[in-house]
């Protein structure tokens, strides 16, 4: 999972996106809107439906960076594996995994070592290619070699230029943070304590400074651009030139094990948080957080635990994890496996297809988010996916959920990727307020967080409809769709008229109550 930072639209600072809202000014109005009437998910409606109605629990596997367990809204949130005894150094329920008390991290090791950030999966695989070609010359190779060598010459040339753009940026988000107290203190002094950008708006600067100043005031005004801002983009541009596209960097140091060896499978530990548990925090809580708490977002589901099975570091996750994570979540009781995360490349197609092709023999609704790059996917792949090379058919348990706005004028999300084949239905995922570690709420976006609504919506239905399988619930959810089609909106990333019908399957976003009446309708039968 890469992070990505949303555009300032700065002319000095201008590269990445962020799939974070920074500063916070939160509007009482957002916190929860995706629980709201259309565009968001009609949530409340469908409670008052079942408000006379009994549920049972349902597992759900988050599949993501951690979850913060001991959270204040996720109290009584959180699976418990029962046959396992805490602590006691023994795997006692035979599991493969010792003290796996609620759920497993696969990016650590016995001692309690965690990793943090990876490398992306074409600088591992241009380090593979560079081991074997990095002292070859063209003359030198083979026509067996011949496809890997162009591809290692490019994916080289395409890490490089990235590297030297993160690096600028770098030192450029670094010069601003050193100028940004000044540049704030100048603002206030002539602006006021509490400019708005209604101020911003009406100021006529006079001299080039105070024009400079004015291009950056409205971002300050408007809490987007913030000290912490400055501190998370500075992460990310480090992580990106110094971690995440260096072909030497070690990122499995911590863990020790062999990550193209799926035989090789006793690592990790059982700290199911590890060191930065913010994006699996945020969607534990919307699937999960207790509703009507007066605390924070209220989650989607009211009858659920969530299993954390860490394996998405801050870079691209390794196949060898997301593959036994998914069969952890199988084997251990989880209805719905949530997958906010994606890359571009992957080394291990067929592993994964056969751990995704067994959730889907054993009923496990496979909820994968769409990814955050604006495009086709059908031009553009995102891994996993529903539609492998050597695929003969599509899973049957799949899901892909692009991401919708608040806005009916502009229903999807600028980010979100799209397709009439891959992507299934799309589901709030702007704007969204919700749990992060340390018991604290925040406001991110991404399909990152329009994956777990749509999770949420199954695993409430498979609580108050228990004898329903998760294939009709799937397929409920679909039909049920609130539909688009015809909405005419700017297309993702181009800004282009579409129509909103032709960016998914169904060309709808999902909608709890009417889902909610379905399943009553075919109960009944």
């Amino acid at each position: 999972m890469k992070k990505r930072i949303l555009t300032l639209s700065l002319a000095l600072f201008s590269f990445g996106v962020m799939n974070f809202i920074y500063g916070q000014k939160v509007d009482e109005k957002v916190l929860n809107w995706y629980n709201g009437s259309a565009p968001g998910m009609n949530t409340e409606k469908a409670y008052s439906t079942l408000k006379n109605q009994k549920s049972t629990t349902v597992i759900v596997a988050v599949i993501d960076s951690g979850i913060d367990i001991e959270h204040k809204d996720l109290q009584g949130k959180i699976w418990t594996n029962e046959d396992e005894i805490p602590n006691n150094g023994m795997d006692d329920d035979k599991n493969g995994y010792i003290d796996d008390i609620h759920g497993w991290n696969f990016l650590g090791n016995p001692n309690g070592e965690n990793q943090e950030i990876a490398r992306l999966e074409k600088t591992r695989i241009c380090a593979d290619l560079h081991a074997k070609f990095k002292n070859k010359s063209e003359s030198d190779i083979t026509d067996a070699e011949k496809s890997d060598y162009t591809n290692y010459k490019q994916l080289l040339k395409d890490l490089e230029t990235e590297r030297k753009q993160n690096l600028g940026a770098l030192e450029q988000y670094t010069q601003l943070q050193k100028r940004f107290p000044a540049m704030k203190a100048q603002l206030i002094e002539k602006l006021g304590p509490n400019f708005t950008e209604a101020d911003v708006a009406a100021w006529k600067p006079e001299s080039q400074k105070d024009m400079q100043l004015k291009q950056i005031a409205p971002y300050i005004a408007s809490g987007d651009l913030t000290e912490e801002a400055l501190v998370e983009a500075l992460d990310h541009f480090d992580a990106a030139a110094n971690y995440q596209l260096n072909l030497d960097y070690n990122d499995r140091q911590f863990v020790g094990d062999n990550p193209d060896d799926f035989n090789d499978v006793h690592y990790g530990n059982n700290d199911v948080e590890g060191p930065e548990a913010s994006h699996g925090t945020h969607v534990g809580g919307i699937i999960a957080a207790s509703r009507h708490n007066d605390l924070g977002n209220d989650g989607v589901a009211d009858n659920v635990r969530l299993m954390s099975l860490r394996a998405v570091p801050n870079g691209d996750e390794q196949d060898k994890d997301v593959a036994l994570a998914i069969r952890y979540a199988v084997d251990n009781g989880a209805s719905i496996i949530n997958m906010s995360f994606g890359k571009d490349y992957s080394k291990h197609q067929k592993e994964v297809y056969d751990a995704l092709a067994y959730a889907d023999s054993k009923g496990v609704l496979l909820v994968h988010a769409a990814g955050n790059d604006g495009v086709n996917l059908d031009e553009n792949p995102n891994f996993p996916t529903n539609e492998y090379s050597f695929q003969s058919k599509p899973l049957n348990m799949y899901l892909c959920v692009g991401s919708s706005t608040r806005n009916k004028k502009e229903l999807a999300s600028p980010f979100s990727n799209f397709s009439t084949r891959q992507v299934n239905i799309f589901a709030p995922g702007s704007e969204i307020y919700s749990t992060v570690p340390q018991s604290d709420y925040k406001i991110q976006q991404g399909t990152s967080m329009a994956a777990p609504m749509v999770s949420g919506v199954a695993a409430l239905l498979k609580s108050y409809f228990p004898t329903l399988t998760m294939s009709e619930i799937k397929d409920i959810m679909l039909a049920s769709a609130k539909q688009y089609k015809g909405t005419m909106i700017p297309a993702p990333k181009t800004g282009t008229p579409v129509d909103f019908g032709t960016l998914s399957a169904t060309g709808g976003v999902i909608d709890i109550s009417a889902a909610v009446k379905m399943c009553q309708s075919k109960v009944k039968k």
